[in-house]
């Protein structure tokens, strides 16, 4: 496609981001790394009952692997009712028997930890079970007990107390409390089979920092934290003014959200990592739209990184992207943290349907993951973006299963789309998802042409533009470290990391000419391949100077 250029690297139109500290040989591994998450029930299932498991993922270790990523993060695998899909968490110390034993999850840690890959594991403290003995001892022991003590339990308003304490929102739909036999109402900020801890309670804490031990003793390598801006409430429970979501306005004085106390939970979680070697990690799913707040969360006693969700609500729009991107260096720069680039998860819509769907909506994802790899800092991938695959829109209400399908009546369609089975052989359901069973969401008919089998054999396909990716960003060392901007036209942004690498990102939807001071540089990795001396439409393309 282009030929070796002797040409100087192009200069920067701005140099703020060169302040960024610097990855190198020696830096923690995960100021740089790219971690590809598992949603278990979805990834591979090993004994053909529909649902994905740990012997799954030991099946695919190769497959990781190969791909070229750093680590993996499972969401959780835990004893639970499965109200939310093992967000309501029964046992914190164990497997549920649908996802295996603690016996699989240790041989897989050790399988990965043989094949290069990192190990993280999903953390979720704002709520137990319904079904955790904590809980089902405090219904037992009843009002003003020790027990009640570890969850947020008041008495109603009105006359008989038959009203909520307050008017807050359950974040699936619906009121966020519940009221219990004798007359006393919980809180749950999620499902009605999520009631909430109550953090100031030294029994929640003491169990959380033996939680984080017992999982470090087995070998993980770090924890994603679930809902990491709540789990702290203000005392008094005062009313919303309207709504429950938290705003960039808001600083400090949501009820619920973002409050001061969380940054005291991560103090000492930190003093329990660091008592274990090997650059141990936390990452918060923290949704802060204010940068200053969010920057908070990564102070150097508190958590190590956190997902970066104003990037991902971002959209195709060069402006907004690039306005994030800045905003968010110079807010990590405060703090000495690395940022953490996402597009898709198991909570929203995956990138290739919200950037437009179809062969437009494949050629903006994978120029948008191009892009992505291609910041300071570390990414995620969320399992089957490597696949192009899209956002299954037309799953049955009968066979929908997020309880926000439910508890809205279906006015909100909740996040089942993004977690469909993964397609890897065949021409049929389940598509060597299991050895066979019904998977536990159905399969469209269509993903038989993008199963990673097929692609496996494609070198034009999505999953092979990963690998190729993934490699070229090793190769050049990309990662933490210092980044500028170069001067383009409209609606392309182009980056430099280093001396040679440039990375240009069209997101128009024509061809743009390469920039002048590239012309004859050496391609590394296109998303779409185009004529020399131009950029396709919705295409970003990685070039070396050297």
């Amino acid at each position: 496609m282009s030929v070796t250029t002797t040409a100087p690297a192009p200069a920067d139109s701005r140099t703020t981001a060169d302040a960024q500290p610097t990855g190198g040989p020696t830096a923690p591994w995960w100021r740089s790394a790219v971690i590809y998450q598992i949603y278990p029930r979805s990834f591979a299932d090993s004994d053909g009952d529909g649902m994905g498991d740990l012997n799954g993922v030991r099946g695919k270790i190769g497959y990781l692997a190969d791909l070229g990523v750093d680590a993996i993060w499972l969401s959780p695998f835990y004893p639970s009712p499965q109200a939310d899909a093992g967000y309501d968490v029964a046992d914190y110390r164990d497997v549920d028997p649908v996802f295996g034993t603690l016996a699989d999850a240790t041989a897989m840690i050790t399988e990965a930890h043989d094949a290069g890959l990192r190990v993280v594991v999903d953390l979720v403290p704002n709520h137990t079970s319904y079904r955790h003995v904590w809980f089902q001892a405090a219904l037992a022991a009843g009002p003003g007990s020790p027990e009640r003590a570890r969850y947020i339990f008041r008495d109603g308003r009105g006359e008989h107390g038959e009203l909520p304490p307050n008017n807050w929102e359950s974040n699936f739909g619906g009121p966020a409390w519940t009221r219990v036999e004798d007359g006393s109402w919980y809180l749950h900020l999620f499902a009605p089979e999520q009631p909430d801890l109550d953090w100031t309670n030294d029994e929640v804490v003491a169990e959380f920092h033996d939680i984080l031990r017992f999982w470090l003793d087995l070998g993980v390598d770090g924890f994603r934290i679930d809902v990491a801006h709540g789990m702290v409430k203000d005392p008094d429970l005062p009313d919303m003014p309207g709504g429950h979501l938290l705003t960039a306005e808001n600083v400090g004085d949501h009820p619920h959200w973002d409050r001061d106390g969380v940054h005291d939970i991560y103090r000492g979680w930190r003093k329990v990592l660091d008592e274990y070697a090997g650059d141990r990690v936390f990452c918060g799913e923290a949704w802060v739209p204010n940068p200053d707040r969010f920057a908070q969360y990564l102070r150097p006693d508190e958590l190590h990184t956190a997902f970066n969700f104003d990037y991902l609500v971002a959209g195709w729009d060069a402006d907004a992207v690039r306005k994030v991107v800045d905003k968010t260096l110079e807010e990590l720069r405060s703090v000495g943290a690395p940022a953490t680039w996402v597009l898709s998860n198991h909570d929203v819509t995956r990138h290739r349907t919200r950037f437009g769907g179809g062969d437009v909506g494949l050629a903006r994802a994978t120029a948008g993951t191009l892009l992505t790899l291609a910041l300071p800092g570390g990414a995620y991938v969320y399992q089957g973006e490597e696949l192009g695959l899209e956002e299954v829109e037309d799953i049955p209400g009968a066979l929908r299963q997020d309880p926000i399908f439910a508890r809205t009546n279906g006015e909100r369609i909740g996040r089942d789309g993004c977690r469909v089975p993964l397609p890897w052989s065949g021409t049929e359901a389940p598509f060597g998802f299991g050895p066979g069973g019904t998977p536990w969401l159905p399969q469209p008919a269509d993903w038989a042409t993008q199963t990673a089998e097929v692609q496996d054999a494609d070198p034009s396909s999505t999953l092979n533009l990963y690998r190729a990716a993934l490699a070229a960003r090793r190769s050049a060392g990309l990662g933490d470290g210092p980044m500028g901007w170069l001067d383009t036209d409209p609606g392309v942004l182009a980056l430099r990391r280093g001396d040679h690498f440039v990375s240009v990102t069209n997101f128009t939807d024509a061809e743009e000419p390469v920039p002048a001071a590239l012309v004859g540089a050496t391609v590394l990795v296109t998303s779409t391949p185009g004529a020399p001396g131009v950029i396709p439409a919705n295409t970003t393309t990685w070039f070396t100077t050297a």
